[in-house]
């Protein structure tokens, strides 16, 4: 068989791969929908529906991980190749984990749900942050897909605003469980759900991150933002 043909082949599993990836990633994103929604309305039926799709998410990560060891046995890709697969199993271990913080949500609503809680608590403004997290995760995903790492590192820059609608809801549901302590269980609940929004902007950014390393072969993480613009611009 020629080097060509082997090429071709190793091509085509990158890119089935790769697939799979994204399908993972439209799984998880929507979750994420669902569970904001079901935070929205209190829809105990919504965030059922996050929580049964936890057992889908959980078994594609176990997929691909068995095909990616299978590409690295039989091509035992170097350089730029290995890179790129190394990144695409830290991006399914990523996502799986963005799916479980999004079923952590689900489970925080079901416990607001059961308590019968006051709705005045501003659970509402927590889709701010949500639909800012669930739109740094898809670009993350589109970043890694383009293997753009201008687009990723536009993303490292983003989170910290996520990170900012965090700080400003605790101060809010402190605010509420100071004055009226009847509220301090719920409001414990809706700070689960903030920072499970906290952590799915955190791990968009962990992808952006595997981009840049995949393009540029170097490790941005933990890396002053100055220094990450040196090597991507």
């Amino acid at each position: 068989m020629s080097d060509k043909h082997l090429s071709s082949q190793f091509d085509s599993e990158l890119t089935a791969i790769s697939k799979r990836v994204m399908e993972m990633g439209g799984l998880v994103e929507s979750q994420i929908r669902t569970a904001v929604y079901a935070l929205a309305q209190l829809s105990s039926e919504a965030a059922g529906e996050v929580m049964r799709a936890e057992a889908r998410v959980n078994t594609m990560e176990v997929e691909i991980d068995h095909d990616l060891s299978s590409i690295i046995a039989r091509r035992q890709p170097t350089a730029r190749d290995l890179r790129l697969l190394l990144a695409i199993s830290k991006t399914t271990a990523n996502l799986e984990r963005t799916g479980d913080e999004a079923e952590k949500i689900a489970r925080m609503v079901k416990s607001i749900i059961d308590s019968g809680s006051s709705r005045t608590l501003p659970a509402s403004e927590l889709r701010i942050a949500a639909d800012m997290a669930s739109a740094l995760l898809r670009k993350s995903l589109d970043a890694f897909a383009r293997l753009d790492a201008a687009i990723a590192l536009t993303i490292l820059k983003e989170d910290d605003a996520i990170d900012r609608e965090f700080d400003g809801f605790v101060r809010k549901l402190i605010t509420y469980m100071m004055e009226d302590p009847r509220t301090i269980s719920v409001s414990l609940d809706l700070l689960f759900v903030a920072k499970a929004i906290e952590r799915i902007g955190d791990h968009a950014k962990n992808i952006a991150e595997f981009t840049i390393y995949v393009v540029k072969g170097a490790d941005v993480r933990h890396t002053p933002m100055a220094d990450i613009e040196s090597v991507v611009l």
